[in-house]
């Protein structure tokens, strides 16, 4: 048939195998025609039909493609607008805690993320400069290095935090990940009140821990990102902490980290008694300074201590007078321990004092058979090849969780007692934190009534022409006595002032949605946010 009118119609690309037969050059490029020529006016007419034709859709094609296109152009630009915000309202703000400790990860990687006292304030500043973080503290010692946020996103916020820790310290990501633990909200608030309280210690209801929250809170004023919520958290911890010690004694009985050193070394000691032994302390800190207190108390009466200045020791010497305290600068530390038969380290040292060159040189008593080394630093000042030696015996801060044992049953008992104290001051803070959320709506609120006082005065005077300023005076406090009114019954039902009539937690809550809702003050809320951490980048 197609033959019989000489038209033949093909989508291939190649040249036919009949001579006869050739392609017609149209417009269109997926369609090639082939016709038997009978004559060259209708082949010309033929072909200019054609490619009318293919022009018409042609055009058709990219109108329609126009179009799409400036659709989806409109949706991108969209997007981009909302996504400032989005980016922070898809998810309510969270406390995350990342962290390790010595129940989940080595001294040796635990080492290599701790950060110093005098560097919190700057991590903190770090912290807050990530895109997703609000606020942040720093909780770093022997035992732990725990990263407290308030995070505008709960997954970019646990990211943004786990690379940072890995920037700092050189572990990478996937070891971190082996190792931390990550808690949100009531979760992280309750971890937080039992390390204070001393229940995730080593030594259960230690001391020492509630100091060092403490000193997070006081190291963490003024610093811009330690804000409100992260402040609230730290001090209700300290508040939890103080409970639990008075209220469970649980501190009775148990000891801190430099007095379960103290302990392990005596236990290792051939008569368990310090009487006749030998003992060096190096590092007159902090920890050194309990060291050599705990030392006392289990009857040592004479130690080397071991320093860069003398001044500290000087003013330990002064507090125990009983004791024969002799200080030796640190360039004699080498010679001072070959005549050790226990060795404390306690130094902020960043390289190990000690290593295997260094301890196979000292001579050994030959009634002890070796030389104990109790390093309580993080970063070790004992490095691991030393216990290589048979003439040495090397424990750290992971060694003392051999001394807990004994009163194990007394333990969980305190425990229990003091998990009923956690129960109510989370409870309290979960209150106060809820009571937060309202005050962004309380000063939206009374800014919007503001703005629409403000404009209907303005208006009202522009219609009473010329009037004395007594008159202008008593319009301008009818409209502020009548915003007044119009406020007051959402303040009272927003504000919980401490009084004991004050709505419950989910009742504000429910209440101050509703007055977002009804007076659109969700977007201003919001846009408040991004303005505040864009301007946080930009520092």
């Amino acid at each position: 048939m197609a033959a019989a009118f000489g038209f033949a119609t093909s989508i291939a690309t190649s040249t036919p195998s009949n001579p006869n037969l050739r392609p017609l050059a149209v417009s269109c490029p997926q369609l090639q025609t082939f016709y038997k020529p009978l004559n060259n006016r209708r082949a010309s007419a033929l072909n200019q039909s054609l490619r009318v034709r293919c022009e018409s859709v042609s055009q058709n094609l990219n109108t329609i493609d126009k179009e799409e296109l400036k659709r989806s152009s409109a949706m991108a630009l969209a997007q981009l607008k909302a996504s400032a915000i989005d980016r922070y309202t898809k998810e309510k703000s969270s406390i995350i805690v990342i962290g390790l400790n010595v129940h989940t990860a080595p001294v040796d990687v635990r080492e290599k993320l701790a950060i110093q006292e005098a560097q919190w304030p700057q991590a903190i500043r770090e912290l807050c400069a990530l895109n997703h973080i609000e606020e942040a503290a720093v909780l770093s010692t022997c035992n732990r290095i725990e990263v407290y946020v308030v995070a505008l996103s709960q997954h970019r916020g646990v990211k943004e935090v786990t690379e940072w820790m890995s920037k700092i310290s050189g572990v990478s990501v996937s070891e971190l990940c082996q190792h931390r633990f990550m808690l949100y909200n009531k979760d992280a608030t309750r971890h937080l009140f039992e390390v204070a309280s001393g229940l995730n210690s080593i030594v259960l209801g230690e001391g020492q821990i509630l100091a060092q929250v403490k000193q997070v809170k006081k190291l963490g004023q003024g610093v811009d990102g330690f804000n409100k919520k992260i402040g609230g958290l730290f001090e209700h911890a300290i508040i939890t902490g103080k409970r639990v010690r008075t209220e469970t004694n649980i501190s009775s009985g148990s000891v801190s980290v430099s007095s379960a050193a103290v302990e392990l070394a005596l236990m290792k000691l051939p008569e368990s008694s310090y009487a006749t032994t030998r003992v060096l302390v190096i590092g007159a800190g902090k920890m050194g300074k309990l060291v050599i207190k705990h030392l006392a108390a289990k009857g040592c009466k004479e130690m080397v201590v071991v320093n860069r200045t003398e001044e500290k020791v000087a003013l330990i010497r002064e507090e125990l007078k009983d004791i024969q305290i002799i200080y030796k600068p640190l360039s004699e530390m080498m010679a001072c321990a070959a005549k050790a038969d226990v060795i404390f380290t306690s130094t902020a040292s960043d390289t190990p004092l000690f290593l295997k060159e260094h301890a196979q040189t000292l001579p050994v008593d030959t009634e002890m058979g070796r030389r104990l080394f109790i390093d309580i630093s993080v970063p070790r000042n004992v490095g691991p090849c030393v216990s290589d030696l048979e003439t040495a015996e090397v424990y750290n801060v992971d060694d003392l969780k051999d001394i807990v044992a004994a009163n194990k049953e007394d333990r969980l008992r305190k425990a229990m007692e003091a998990q009923t104290i956690i129960s109510e001051e989370l409870e309290h803070f979960e209150a106060w934190k809820d009571s937060l959320e309202a005050v962004p709506t309380i000063k939206k609120l009374r800014a919007y009534l503001e703005r629409i006082r403000a404009s209907e005065l303005d208006k009202c005077l522009s219609k009473m022409g010329d009037i004395t300023d007594k008159q202008k005076k008593a319009i301008y406090d009818l409209s502020m006595g009548m915003m007044k009114k119009f406020l007051h019954g959402p303040m009272q039902h927003l504000r919980c002032d401490g009084r004991s009539d004050c709505q419950k937690p989910e009742e504000m809550l429910e209440i101050m949605h509703a007055v977002n809702r009804m007076f659109d003050l969700e977007t201003e809320i919001i846009l408040d946010t991004v303005r505040t951490k864009m301007e946080r980048i930009k520092k």
